[in-house]
This record gives structure tokens, sequence and C-alpha cells, in this order.
């Protein structure tokens, strides 16, 4: 079994009640990844749903969670022809850290009509981006392998942009293709596009999390884009786009960040 997998696995105790536990594996700065938890409670929703297609998860960030176990409690909101519509709930300790909603669209939608009024981000090949290095407590990058457009990664030196846009190549360290749970992950993998303006902050962490999956990619490594246009009253947003390497959307995400400055 793939790590990823085993570290999302659920076991359901009761009816709609998971049991689970929060890896180490997946960790940045010390803290669990905000799209791998999102892909904890998704699971449990995918779990009751028998609608799957172009999944809608919003996920609020209560509490800061941490390694160790987690319980999971899903309740059906509604359930029609086109769509299933679930609310998870994290709790550790007794204490619930995030309230998920998640929307699943039928497989038989309507996708006739295509249509792009933009395109994959523009990046140099894998081989000629700047790999993420591993560093103590950032466990994801044992975990991902992440190639960021030499463009982007000046902040990784000191030196930084007047554009808050990341942009680079991610996939899976151990090879495993990107489904559902793992599309939710690399939508909340690169670091924070403020950064490359900004520098290095203190800390970056989520409030709110959506993540929107369109298509399942049909390559291994996934092309990702992340922008940031406004930081007021410490807030932050990181509008964010995922495509496999042909091109195709895979996700769309929108994130609510607290912005902490060294400082």
């Amino acid at each position: 079994m793939h790590i990823f997998d085993s570290d999302t696995a659920l076991a359901e105790k009761e009816s709609r009640i998971f049991d689970g536990t929060v890896s180490g594996n997946w960790l940045v700065n010390g803290n669990p990844n905000g799209g791998y938890l999102m892909a904890i409670a998704a699971r449990a929703m995918l779990l009751h749903a028998d609608r799957r297609s172009t999944p809608i998860v919003t996920a609020n960030y209560i509490a800061r969670s941490a390694p160790g176990p987690v319980q999971v409690r899903v309740e059906e909101i509604s359930r029609s022809k086109q769509f299933n519509r679930f609310e998870a709930r994290m709790f550790q300790d007794g204490k619930e850290t995030i309230r998920a909603l998640g929307t699943f669209a039928d497989e038989k939608i309507d996708c006739r009509v295509e249509r792009y009024e933009t395109r994959a981000p523009g990046m140099p090949p894998v081989e000629d981006c700047v790999r993420v290095p591993a560093l103590p407590k950032f466990t994801l990058l044992d975990n991902l392998d992440m190639r960021l457009d030499p463009a982007c990664a000046g902040w990784m030196q000191g030196k930084l942009a007047d554009r808050s846009e990341q942009r680079g190549w991610i996939r899976f360290t151990q090879e495993r293709p990107f489904d559902l749970p793992g599309i939710f992950l690399a939508a909340d993998a690169l670091p924070p596009a403020v950064f490359v303006s900004q520098g290095i902050a203190a800390w970056v962490p989520t409030i709110e999390l959506t993540v929107n999956i369109r298509n399942l990619p049909q390559t291994e490594w996934l092309r990702c884009a992340l922008r940031t246009r406004f930081i007021t009253c410490g807030l932050l947003e990181a509008d964010g786009e995922v495509w496999d390497g042909e091109g195709n959307l895979i996700a769309i995400s929108r994130q609510i960040a607290q912005f902490r400055t060294a400082g």
C-alpha cells in the first residue's frame, strides 16, 4: 500500500463515524498540510457518496491539527439525481478541528461544452526547474517531488519578485497516480505564493480552503500554479490551478489564509 493511502485510511466504527490517524508524513513546519487533512475528510464523504464526479470540497480549519488519532463524523445533507452533499467534521482529543462541506456530482453530468479561456501556465520542463529540498519539520517534501519554475524560486535564496505567483511541477516521490484524494493534497502543496514577493513568512495558516476537481490527470506530473493579489488586515487569498502535463485542467482552488511576518 502506498504511504498516502495508509495515511488517509479510515475505519468505520459506527454508521458514518470513522477512526483514522493524522500522520506525521505530510507536515509543513511541523503542522499537517491542509490539503492532506482535506483528503482525509473527503475520503470519509466519498465512502458514502454514490456520486463521485467533479467533487467540490470546502474546509474550514477551526483549530490546529496534529499527528495522532482523528475521528471523522459524516452527515448527509441531501441526495438527488445529480448531486450528493455531505458535511464532514474532524475531531482530535474531543475538539473539532475541521468542518468540511462536500458536493459530489453524477458521472453522467453534461460535459458537452468544454471551453478554456486560459491555458496551463507556461513553465520550463521538469528537468530545468528547481527542486524544493527536504527540510526539517517539512516531511511533505519527503513524499512529494516538487520542482519550482526558476522564475518563482528566487525566494529560497532571498531574491524576491514583484508578483506573488508560485508555479511548479508535483508528483509523488513513491510512484502513485493522482486520484481524487491525491488531487486534494496537490492543490495545497505548493509553498505559499506570497513567499515569492515577501520572502519566507513566520506562518501562513489556512482559514478556509475550497477545491473543485474537474478531471483526473493523464500524466504522472502535475503542473500547479498559485497566485495571491491582496494582503490586507493580516489576510490573503491564494487562487490555484492544477493541470496535467497534457494541458488538461485538473482542479481549481481558492484559499483564505493569515499572513504572519517574523516580526
